[in-house]
């Protein structure tokens, strides 16, 4: 028996007045991020100049997102029919089957929605940021900060919206949907995190390897023709990318939560502690209903946290402190509410053996809270401007780019180790709190993980506002709106100010992918048990010692450098043929360097665009079919094996990837503020190679494998009743056999754009010549 089995009462009145009341927080949401959308709108969004620029950088940005939905649509809809397929041996009647097959579209749509909302708001502040910073650094921060809310504010209005309408349309079985939809958000997020990791970062890479380091130009100068798409992928990447990331995070470890809610009627000692399966059954969908408020409660810590972010008009303000006192109004209040809900709605449950369950749950959900103010302050120490180890790396050019890589190295090694620690006292904690129920002990998990995500609204507000910023940065460049331009009346040059904000931005993205990994670990051991769970495993448990299991640790281990190999390959790749554009370019058009001739910015975007979606394939399908094909070679308990390895080495990757790549950006950034005599120096050069090679790191390779352990760990559990039955030799051998040549194909299809074959014949007879 599993959770989807699970028989809930018939939901009560007081049932339905909470999911009335949390689908009223998700329309408050929502209207709070239409309210602050309209209020951005209405600033002043500069000159002529600046208006074309950031025009050119929009028609870019929602160019490539429609480019992608086209090219994934068909993908979805062949997953959306087998969802339903499968689903109709394992349900009686169509209600169930069309129920998980409609939910998976609602994550797709969603995950897709919130990422576009992001987008188009950062792509209508990032002018304003920039006009703002011409007469006020106060209005700069605030207009930056306000237009990222606006992405929190409907990625979370949106995940609760999905969730609810779920629960009022299939009532006592909703859970049996959910996991459709969690399945759909996660799988979205892949596709947007990866396409748009791939392009921003092949983009970046591009015109800082031809800009900088061979035309010793700035990085967004005009001259450079890939200026417009780097511009245009901090938006696909960092804005449209992690909303939709943030949003399947959102979204998992609801899904997750409720699920294993529902499992506590599988555990006999739960059942009998609270007295027989009629009144365990009123406990259980109390568990059910809980997380639902928590997240409304979140939506409101989140809108007073926002409300906190004010700036000064002051030379040496320091933009990082504001958002940092939001965050903590944020995540205080989100305690509070904590402590209201679980008071009020749980106070009456008690057990004789586990006494009083209201302030356990509302511990768990406390700790998750805790564990985003650790890996808050983890990740900014190793990604500040102002800490010890991106000093210590910004000294380290000074012996050239060999050390400095050396040095980011070393950083992002350590960072993953103190991130893992965290995150495991988080789970030990949340554990331990129940007091040795094992069903109730993995709810607590989920709820840490609720907690984690409660300022969700804030956090993502944290990451659109990086590329906000950044994208001023490079309008203020390409439009020449600082010549002549005043100093402000606080005293303080607007270059500064942007420069300021994009170096803060740096942190806070770096922040809010360090939450989203830690979610991504907890919401996979939430999974995890109940992958257990429906593969019937809970007696036998996963022994390590078997051969088969083993193996299975082995694969999933090594998934995840696969996966990374295929995302920063792909950047490279890109990057290649972006460089080789440039350069053809300022070769073709000497005028360029004289401002005599105009470079073909859409070119560049064209090129990047076509990339992305090419370079898309090998790692959704390596997500999908690597767990499908471990399930029936070896059977569920090396599936369980599959997944232990890959959120372990995932978590790990994951930090160190991020971390490294946002040390080595800031480094960068320390020595263009005037360290070793800032811009055009060696020290600079060398950073700048750093930088180049943390841009897939941190934004490509790192991020994308958050979703896709979630898709991993949703995909077991779909399969997980499927793996269990008993299935013909023959049968199973041509399952294992097809997921084997589909995974070839795939990693096939991901060298094809090798550019040793495009360049061989160049490279023979540059040998030929040598000799």
């Amino acid at each position: 028996m599993s959770e989807a089995n699970v028989a809930l009462p018939a939901f009560g009145p007081q049932e339905w007045k909470i999911l009335w009341l949390v689908l009223v927080s998700a329309f408050i949401s929502l209207g709070y991020g239409a309210y602050l959308a309209r209020k951005t709108m209405q600033e002043d969004p500069g000159s002529q100049a600046m208006q074309d620029v950031a025009r050119a950088i929009e028609e870019g940005a929602m160019a490539y997102l429609a480019r992608q939905v086209k090219t994934m649509i068909w993908f979805v809809i062949a997953i959306t029919i087998g969802l339903f397929f499968m689903y109709r041996t394992l349900y009686e009647g169509m209600l169930l089957p069309l129920g998980v097959a409609f939910a998976f579209l609602m994550g797709v749509a969603a995950s897709y929605g919130a990422g576009y909302v992001g987008m188009l708001l950062a792509v209508k502040g990032n002018v304003r940021t920039a006009a703002a910073a011409l007469h006020s650094f106060k209005s700069s921060l605030e207009i930056a900060f306000r237009a990222g809310t606006v992405s929190g504010m409907f990625t979370v209005g949106l995940g609760l919206l999905g969730a609810t309408i779920i629960f009022l349309m299939f009532k006592e079985n909703a859970m049996k949907i959910l996991v459709g939809f969690g399945f759909g958000g996660s799988l979205a997020a892949l596709f947007m995190r990866m396409g748009g990791g791939i392009f921003t970062k092949a983009a970046d890479v591009g015109a800082d390897l031809v800009g900088k380091i061979e035309k010793g130009i700035p990085e967004d100068d005009p001259r450079n023709a890939a200026t417009i798409a780097d511009n245009v992928g901090d938006n696909v990447g960092d804005c449209a990318g992690m909303a939709a990331d943030v949003f399947e995070s959102y979204e998992v470890t609801l899904v997750a939560a409720i699920i294993l809610g529902a499992g506590a009627m599988l555990d006999k000692d739960f059942v009998e502690s609270f007295g027989g399966t009629a009144s365990a059954s009123k406990v259980v969908l109390a568990l059910i209903i809980y997380p639902l408020l928590i997240r409304a409660v979140g939506v409101f810590g989140s809108i007073l946290g926002t409300w906190c972010v004010r700036g000064k008009d002051d030379p040496d303000m320091n933009p990082m402190k504001p958002i940092n006192f939001g965050f903590w109004v944020a995540a205080l209040s989100s305690v509070v509410g904590f402590f209201i809900v679980s008071y009020f709605y749980l106070g009456d449950i008690v057990s004789p053996k586990y006494g009083t369950l209201w302030w356990r749950v509302f511990l768990a959900n406390t700790m998750g809270i805790a564990l985003a103010l650790v890996i808050s302050w983890l990740t900014e120490y190793f990604t500040a401007t102002d800490k010890k180890p991106v000093t210590e790396i910004a000294y380290a050019s000074r012996t050239g780019p060999a050390t400095l890589i050396l040095s980011g190295f070393a950083a992002g090694l350590e960072s993953s180790v103190w991130a893992i620690l965290a995150i495991a006292a988080t789970i030990f904690g949340a554990y331990s709190i129940f007091g040795g129920s094992v069903s109730l002990s993995a709810y607590g998990i989920a709820l840490a993980g609720l907690g984690l995500l409660a300022t969700t609204g804030f956090v993502l507000a944290e990451d659109t506002f990086g590329p906000i910023s950044d994208n001023a940065s490079g309008i203020f460049e390409m439009s020449g709106a600082l010549k002549n331009a005043p100093r402000t009346p606080s005293g303080i040059e607007a270059h500064r100010i942007v420069a300021k904000l994009d170096a803060v931005g740096n942190t806070t993205k770096a922040l809010t992918k360090g939450l989203a990994i830690a979610t991504a670990v907890i919401a996979a051991v939430s999974l995890f048990r109940s992958f257990i769970d429906e593969a019937h495993l809970l007696e036998t448990g996963i022994q390590v010692n078997l051969p088969e299991v083993f193996i299975g640790f082995l694969i999933g281990g090594a998934v995840p450098f696969l996966f990374c190999s295929f995302a920063i390959q792909a950047v490279s790749r890109a990057a290649f043929l972006l460089v080789e554009e440039v350069r053809r370019q300022f070769r073709e058009k000497p005028g360029i360097m004289e401002f005599k001739e105009k470079p073909d910015y859409g070119r560049c975007v064209e090129i990047v665009t076509a990339a992305a979606q090419k370079e898309l394939l090998g790692p959704g399908v390596l997500s999908i079919v690597s767990p499908i094909l471990v399930a029936f070679a070896f059977g569920a308990p090396a599936l369980g094996g599959f997944l232990a390895g890959a959120i372990l080495t995932g978590q790990l990757m994951a930090v160190f990837l991020a971390n490294t790549g946002g040390a080595w950006d800031n480094a960068k950034k320390k020595i263009e503020e005037g360290l070793f005599g800032g811009k055009g120096t060696d020290c600079h050069k060398a950073a700048v190679i750093g930088d180049t090679v943390g841009d897939p790191f941190k934004d490509t390779a790192g991020p994308a494998i958050n979703p896709m352990i979630k898709v991993m760990n949703l995909v077991a559990i779909l399969i997980a009743p499927l793996a269990i039955r008993e299935i013909g030799f023959g049968t199973r051998s041509i399952i294992v056999l097809t997921c084997v040549t589909v995974l070839g194909l795939s990693v096939l299809f991901s060298k094809r754009g090798s550019i040793v074959k495009e360049d061989d014949v160049a490279d023979k007879a540059e040998v030929s010549r040598a000799h």
